[in-house]
């Protein structure tokens, strides 16, 4: 239905992006580069690719990659070796093989700021060292700063080139770069809980349990991460859920089959809709929108009340959204990106054929394929696919799209 759908409104669309004949041309110039869904460059990859069907897309055949992208770099990570390119040209401005690992240890997560990069290090569960480290790396040549402890769930959540912020297993620290001095840090008690980032504040649930379990959220804390300033959110009206998100003013919590939305102000029940699963945020229209049954609403998040529904074809397909404009992916070996208008329900633009896309997942909302604050957006995909279930990928390439 979705690309029935799809195939309906690209009929005599003018926003469709040249095809190039192949991937691995030199990257995009010129005006037609500024168009969204336009390929600006990719890169070939190293090492050995398969390309599966459905929603898997081109992924290693050993471990998993993870990536992100900020200022002037995107980032890949797979096993132990971070590749940074120019995220203007995807020319490789430097690789770091990280050292000091423990045995078997391998990437785990990928975050990117302008000056810094932070690489989440983790043993095979089972291993008695096992444990999550975050390395730091500098973003201008990709030398190995200084690594600190983290929680398996947490890690880098904030830095510069001279700070870094960790969310540990006890506490929220932040560390000096230069020397590995502590700056400032805040408990968390036993265990680190469930946290989300806006803007320049970490917020973290307060609750009588360990992390990820779902026990009665009774406050969230929010911490300034440049000064640790910190100021308790006392909820009125406490909630056995998970912390899912803060957007403009409103935490959101999620439980079993609820979704609740609270004030940041004064701890304030807003608003609470059964039945309803959490599944994209656009911070920068202060709009989330949930799945009720086998529909895609958007929710004011100040009111708790519907402001539209998306047709449903479309909706399964979506990966993020930004400025109104929810970022979709074909899949399989005619795969393509495209951008649905969520306020008309409309494509407004697709990209050429990304065989095999591949969409990278993080969902702290700080690494993956399309950050908020970045500039391209990373797909990994299959250029010339063999033979073989799932198909081994002859020419794996890292992808950036304008989104």
């Amino acid at each position: 239905m979705r690309r029935a759908l799809l195939a309906a409104v690209l009929v005599g669309a003018a926003v469709i992006p040249g095809r190039a004949s192949s991937q691995t041309a030199a990257h995009c110039a010129g005006t037609r580069c500024s168009r969204s869904g336009s390929v600006l460059w990719s890169a070939r990859l190293t090492g050995s690719w398969l390309a599966e069907s459905g929603f898997t897309g081109t992924v290693p055949a050993g471990g998993e990659a993870y990536a992100a992208s900020a200022g002037k770099l995107a980032v890949l990570g797979v096993g132990t070796t971070v590749t940074a390119y120019d995220a203007r040209t995807g020319h490789v401005s430097w690789q770091s093989t990280l050292s000091g690992l423990p045995q078997d240890a391998a990437i785990v997560s990928v975050r990117a700021w302008p000056a810094t990069i932070a690489v989440g290090v983790s043993a095979p569960s089972g291993q008695s060292s096992t444990r999550r480290d975050e390395v730091i790396l500098s973003a201008a040549s990709g030398r190995q700063v200084r690594a600190y402890p983290a929680a398996s769930y947490g890690g880098a959540v904030w830095a510069s080139r001279t700070a870094t912020v960790i969310v540990g297993n006890r506490g929220v620290l932040s560390y000096a770069n230069s020397t590995g001095r502590v700056l400032w840090q805040r408990s968390t008690g036993a265990a680190a809980q469930t946290w989300a980032t806006a803007g320049r504040f970490l917020y973290m649930a307060v609750t009588t349990g360990g992390y990820l379990v779902s026990r009665p959220v009774t406050a969230i804390r929010r911490i300034d991460m440049a000064t640790g300033a910190e100021h308790v959110i006392r909820l009125r009206d406490p909630f056995a859920g998970t912390l899912a998100g803060v957007v403009d003013g409103v935490v959101l919590l999620t439980g079993g089959s609820e979704l609740r939305g609270y004030g940041t102000g004064n701890g304030d029940l807003l608003w609470r809709r059964a039945a309803a699963a959490l599944e994209l945020v656009d911070p920068s229209r202060g709009t989330a929108y949930i799945a009720e049954g086998n529909s895609l609403s958007a929710l004011d998040l100040h009111r708790g009340t519907i402001l539209g529904r998306p047709a449903q074809a479309v909706a399964a397909g979506l990966y993020t959204v930004r400025q109104g404009i929810a970022l979709g992916l074909d899949q399989g070996a005619l795969g393509v990106a495209w951008g649905y208008d969520m306020a008309t329900r409309r494509v407004v633009w697709t990209s050429v054929a990304l065989p095999w896309p591949h969409f990278f997942v993080d969902t702290s909302g700080l690494g993956g394929s399309a950050g908020q604050d970045s500039s391209v957006t990373l797909l990994a995909t299959c250029a010339a696919a063999g033979g073989g279930k799932p198909a081994v990928c002859q020419r794996p390439e890292l992808t950036a799209i304008k989104y």
